[in-house]
C-alpha cells in the first residue's frame, strides 16, 4: 500500500508505507559468554563491553571481552579436539555435520536476519535475502567437499593444518564466519573464532545453533572482544592457520607477526574497486549495477564498487540517471522491508565517512547527495557521489567504507585500463559492455581480483574471492577456499 505522508517527502511526495519485520520471534539474552569447549562460560578477567543497535544508538546486549588467557583456553580446547578426535573423524562424518548445520541455519534464517539488520544495521532485505542464504549455501557446499578432497587435489593427499585462528569483520558478520569455518571444518581443522567486537551477536547465536547440532566439543570456538583479543589469536604459537578479513593495516601487522612462523596465513582486506562503464553499456543495468554496488550495501562491502569510471560521451545521461535513482532510494529503519540504505554500522566509522565527504569537498570535487529524509537518532548518511574528481583525490584514493562515490570519466579502453589500475588495491572490478570481447580484453587486463561483468557484487559458494596487491593473498569460496586449510 502506498500513502502520501506530511512527515516524510520524496521527489514525487509519495513513499511507502512502513513495513517494518517483527522482532518477536527472535530469542536475545542480555548478557553473552564465551563459548569454548562446547560450553558458554566466563571471561577470567570478568570484562563485558555493549553491543549497540546503530540504527537507535540503543544496546542489545553485554558481550564476555576474552582476556589473553581467555584465548589460551580456546586453543586449548581447539588442539584438544583436534588431537582427540576430529582429525581422525571419517570425512563422510564431517560433512553430515556441516549439512546439519547448514539445514538448522536455514530453518532459523528469519531469526538471523533479523539479529543481523540490528546489530550491523544493514537493511532486512539484505540480511533476508542475500546473506543468510549464502551462509547456508557455503555450509551446504563445503559438506559436499568434506569426502572428496582427495578430487580437488589431483595427485596430491590433503592432510589438514591443524587449529585454524580466523579474524572477521563488521560488514557481513555471518557470511564471513561461514566463509572461514565451513571450509576449515570440511578438512578436519578445528577453529577458534573471534567476530567484530561491534557485530558479534549473530556469530555467538551460530555459537547456540553448533552446540544444538552436536557438533564434538572444541571444533569450533568463538571468542568476542576487540583489537587485544585478535592480536593473541594471531600470535598464539599453537595456531597453525590465521585467516583475516579487514582493513589493509591489521593485515599488514598480522602478516609481520607471524613471519618467520610455520603458520598459513590468508588476508583478505581493503579495496577500492572500479565500476567501469562503456558507451555500449545496458546504461539502466548499468545504473542499477552502480547503485547495488555502493549504496545498497552501504559501501561497507571491501569489495564495494566505489570508483565509477563513464565513458566521456554518455556521462551527462549516466550522472542524470544515477541522481534519479539515487531519489528514490530510502534511508532508514533497517529492519522496515522498505529500506533500501541501513545505519552505518558505528559512530567511528559514520565519523570516519563525514571525515571524506569533507575532504572531497575541500579539494575541488563537486559534492551531490540524495534529498532524503533520515531519523533524527542512529548514526546515518545519505548516498552521496563526488564528480569533477581527479586521481589524486583522497575520495578516489583511499577506502571509505560507506555510500560515497567518485566519478570520473573516460574516452579509450587503454586510459581506463590505467586509472582503474592506479592504486594499491586489487579485489574486485565491474565491466559494463555489450561485447563480450571488450568484457574479457579488460578483465584480463584489470589487477582485480573478481571482476564482474554487467553485475555487481554477487556471490556464489562456487566460486573464489580475493585480491593482489594490497588487498590480500589468498582465496575463499570453491575450490581455492579448500586450499588455504590443507597442506
Amino acid at each position: 500500500m502506498i500513502v502520501k505522508t506530511k512527515e516524510l517527502k520524496f521527489s514525487k511526495g509519495w513513499v511507502y508505507a512502513p513495513a517494518p519485520e517483527s522482532k518477536e520471534h527472535i530469542q536475545l539474552k542480555s548478557r553473552y559468554e564465551l563459548f569454548i569447549g562446547g560450553k558458554f562460560v566466563t571471561p577470567v578477567n570478568g570484562k563485558y563491553f555493549d553491543t549497540i543497535n546503530p540504527s537507535n544508538e540503543e544496546k542489545i546486549a553485554g558481550i564476555a571481552e576474552a582476556s589473553i588467557e581467555d584465548v589460551n583456553r580456546a586453543v586449548t580446547s581447539a588442539r584438544t579436539a583436534y588431537e582427540k578426535y576430529w582429525k581422525m573423524t571419517p570425512a563422510k562424518e564431517r560433512g553430515k555435520y556441516l549439512f546439519r548445520i547448514a539445514r538448522m541455519i536455514q530453518e532459523r534464517a528469519r531469526e538471523f536476519a533479523v539479529i543481523e539488520s540490528m546489530d550491523g544495521g544493514k537493511p532486512i532485505r539484505e540480511s533476508r535475502d542475500v546473506d543468510i542464504p549464502l551462509v547456508a549455501a557455503h555450509f551446504f557446499y563445503y559438506a559436499g567437499w568434506a569426502d572428496k578432497l582427495e578430487y580437488a587435489f589431483s595427485n596430491r593427499k590433503p592432510r589438514p593444518l591443524g587449529v585454524a585462528g580466523q579474524i572477521i569483520p563488521w560488514n557481513f558478520p555471518l557470511l564471513m564466519a561461514a566463509w572461514k569455518i565451513a571450509p576449515a571444518l570440511a578438512c578436519g581443522n578445528t577453529v577458534v573464532l573471534k567476530p567484530a567486537e561491534t557485530t558479534p551477536l549473530t556469530a555467538l547465536k551460530l555459537a547456540e545453533l553448533i552446540q544444538e547440532s552436536g557438533l564434538p566439543d572444541g571444533v569450533v570456538n568463538i571468542i568476542t572482544g576487540a583489537g587485544t583479543t585478535g592480536a593473541a589469536l594471531v600470535n598464539h604459537p599453537d595456531v597453525d592457520k590465521i585467516a583475516f578479513t579487514g582493513s589493509t593495516d591489521v593485515g599488514k601487522i598480522i602478516q609481520k607477526a607471524t613471519a618467520g612462523t610455520n603458520k598459513k596465513v590468508t588476508l583478505e582486506l581493503g579495496g577500492k574497486a572500479a565500476n567501469i562503464i562503456f558507451d555500449d553499456a545496458p546504461i539502466d543495468q548499468a545504473v542499477e549495477g552502480i547503485v547495488n554496488g555502493i549504496y545498497f550495501n552501504q559501501g561497507h562491502v571491501c569489495c564495494a564498487g566505489s570508483r565509477l569510471f563513464v565513458q566521456e560521451n554518455i556521462y551527462n545521461t549516466v550522472l542524470q540517471k544515477l541522481k534519479d535513482r539515487m531519489e528514490t532510494l530510502i534511508v532508514g529503519d533497517p529492519l522496515d522491508k522498505n529500506t533500501d540504505i541501513g545505519a552505518i554500522n558505528s559512530k567511528p566509522q559514520l565519523e570516519k565517512i563525514n571525515y571524506f565527504i569533507e575532504e572531497g569537498k575541500k579539494e575541488g570535487a563537486d559534492m551531490y547527495q540524495s534529498s532524503c529524509p533520515v531519523p533524527e537518532k542512529g548514526y546515518w548518511c545519505r548516498p552521496t557521489l563526488f564528480t569533477n574528481v581527479s586521481q589524486s583525490h583522497r575520495i578516489a584514493k583511499e577506502e571509505i567504507f560507506g555510500p560515497v562515490l567518485a566519478i570520473q570519466t573516460f574516452r579509450t579502453v587503454d586510459e581506463v585500463i590505467e586509472k582503474a589500475n592506479n592504486t594499491p588495491y586489487g579485489l574486485s572490478a565491474g565491466v559494463w559492455s555489450d561485447k563480450g570481447s571488450k568484457v574479457f580484453d579488460v578483465g584480463k587486463k584489470l589487477r582485480a581480483g573478481v571482476i564482474w561483468a554487467n553485475t555487481f557484487n554477487k556471490f556464489d559458494p562456487s566460486s573464489p574471492f580475493g585480491g593482489y596487491k594490497e588487498s590480500g593473498f589468498g582465496r575463499e569460496g570453491g575450490v581455492y577456499g579448500l586450499e588455504g586449510y590443507c597442506k
